[in-house]
């Protein structure tokens, strides 16, 4: 074990010890149970390969551990980059049919919003308008509600878990945070028609899908940008935060230059099209709830990089965004992004400039980058030593500890999720979460994974009773010591590990231990 990898792990089982949790002698050597003896005749499984599986994916199951076990590394990972959108189980397909949101109209909503929100404005003051605000962003809290559900039952269920990690990372990528204007009632429609629809493909794509939702736009101001009134907030954080990173050697004029581009790139506001002068209604633009108005755009020349950009309207943007995407820092800042969450905080210089140049060299390919990145020599050599951030610590766990059983209540995810700071949708700031351990793994922290642990372990998170309230549809209790366990995770527990299971005093937490284990929290 490396000595930075060795010092962590040190850290995480510190803490947990501190709560009378996991190490040898912290548990006592009173008479708890035994772990299990291993079962017989399973496949031969390496410590490699239950790491490599933890982070091509949201944690193992038996179903993804058997699919490793048939096509090998290699052929598993063409699968999963070259079908996405495998079906979801029934169970799972059919909950997220009956939600809202699996029907999201945007457009509609958004007329509907604004002209409830008018006529509540223009109620007197009373009661009554009071109610009325209060239904209306009850009704917004549940679409995004829905959203989040939505997208955890994805992570846990979903055939096509490479690309669910990508639509979770691309989300934080390119956040939005729901509590700003109607996004309550955008975030769905953006994770699956913006995001999810790309999270694979061509990069640029990607930015243009994003930057033609009208979350984003809501976000970060864009549908007030426009000729004469020009905002720059949209355009300085596609520079900064989605695309050529801080240092990439752009300039404020750059910053200002693109924002005349985007001026026009708006929401499309209740009723019909604008009247527009004869010359501008061809370059009128409209998909969903996007609209590009030409009567609000700049048609001066613009310099952006070092090129010039003339007036035309949207296409405007298509060329700038061309130009930003296939800029080497561009190249080089996603690709040290998805490293950085993949393979290590620091992730070795060498394996970045590859994915850089396979960047480039595919004009953006995201399934290229990754596959270079996961079959790389650097990516195996860093198994094992990657802290799960809460996303992947909960959705793990969860995967691990049911196995492919269909919760029903995703509410006690969302709650572990928001207390552990790491909330979809839920990040205030346009940066996006952390990527890195630092952020993490404070004692806190550790102490509220344990807890997560402990409501998985003993059967007592409430993930099988009605979403909305009601009886229980089945018992909670998970069994780990199975057949999953032995084959992919028993080989390789650290001898701390096993001690600590060793002197559980009962099933309920030796399920704990093993789940708020440093190495569970490590993949």
């Amino acid at each position: 074990m490396n000595p930075l990898r060795q010092a962590r792990v040190k850290r995480v089982a510190a803490a947990l010890c501190a709560l009378g949790a996991l190490l040898a002698g912290c548990a006592g050597t009173g008479g708890g149970p035994k772990a299990p003896a291993s079962a017989a005749a399973l496949p031969v499984f390496q410590r490699t390969d239950t790491l490599w599986l933890e982070r091509v994916s949201f944690g193992i199951d038996s179903e993804s551990v058997a699919e490793l076990h048939h096509l090998g590394r290699q052929r598993y990972l063409e699968r999963q980059l070259e079908a996405p959108d495998a079906p979801l189980p029934a169970p799972v397909a059919q909950e997220l049919a009956a939600l809202e949101v699996a029907h999201a109209d945007p457009v509609r909503w958004l007329a509907e919003v604004g002209a409830e929100y008018k006529s509540i404005n223009a109620m007197p003051d009373g009661t009554a308008k009071v109610e009325a605000r209060k239904a209306l962003n009850e009704h917004g809290n549940k679409l995004a509600n829905e959203a989040i559900r939505s997208e955890l039952l994805r992570a846990i269920y979903s055939p096509s878990q490479l690309q669910e990690e990508m639509v979770w990372f691309w989300l934080n990528h390119f956040s939005v945070h729901q509590r700003k204007a109607t996004l309550r009632w955008l975030v769905a429609d953006y994770a699956d028609r913006a995001i999810r629809r790309h999270a694979l493909g061509h990069f640029k794509d990607l930015v243009l899908a994003t930057l033609e939702h009208p979350a984003m736009l809501e976000y970060l101001d864009n549908n007030r940008n426009a000729a004469g009134h020009v905002n720059e907030n949209y355009a300085r954080e596609l520079m900064e935060l989605h695309t050529l990173g801080v240092g990439a050697g752009y300039t404020q004029q750059d910053v200002q230059q693109l924002a005349r581009v985007l001026t026009g790139s708006g929401v499309v506001n209740a009723g019909n099209p604008p009247r527009l002068k004869a010359e501008w209604q061809a370059l009128y633009r409209r998909d969903g709830a996007f609209e590009f108005n030409p009567a609000r755009h700049d048609f001066g020349t613009k310099t952006l990089l070092g090129h010039t950009i003339q007036g035309r309207g949207f296409a405007e943007v298509d060329e700038a965004v061309s130009l930003i995407v296939r800029e080497p820092a561009c190249a080089r800042f996603i690709s040290l992004k998805i490293a950085t969450y993949f393979v290590a905080d620091t992730p070795p210089r060498a394996l970045v400039e590859r994915m850089a140049l396979t960047f480039s060299r595919t004009d953006g390919d995201i399934a290229a980058v990754l596959r270079e990145m996961f079959l790389a020599p650097e990516f195996n050599a860093a198994l094992g030593g990657k802290f799960k951030d809460p996303m992947r610590f909960v959705i793990s766990a969860v995967r691990f500890a049911y196995d492919g059983r269909t919760i029903t209540n995703t509410r006690p995810l969302v709650n572990w999720l928001n207390g552990l700071g790491e909330a979809p949708f839920g990040r205030t700031t346009p940066d996006g979460y952390p990527l890195t351990e630092a952020s993490w793994a404070s004692s806190g922290q550790m102490s509220r994974r344990f807890e997560i642990a402990r409501a998985i372990g003993s059967g007592n998170a409430a993930l099988f009773d009605a979403e909305d309230g009601g009886a229980a549809a089945a018992t909670g209790f998970p069994q780990l010591s199975n057949r999953l366990y032995f084959e992919a995770a028993e080989p390789f527990l650290a001898a701390h590990t096993r001690d600590a299971l060793a002197h559980a005093s009962s099933q309920q937490e030796w399920n704990t231990f093993l789940l708020a284990s440093p190495d569970f929290n490590y993949e």
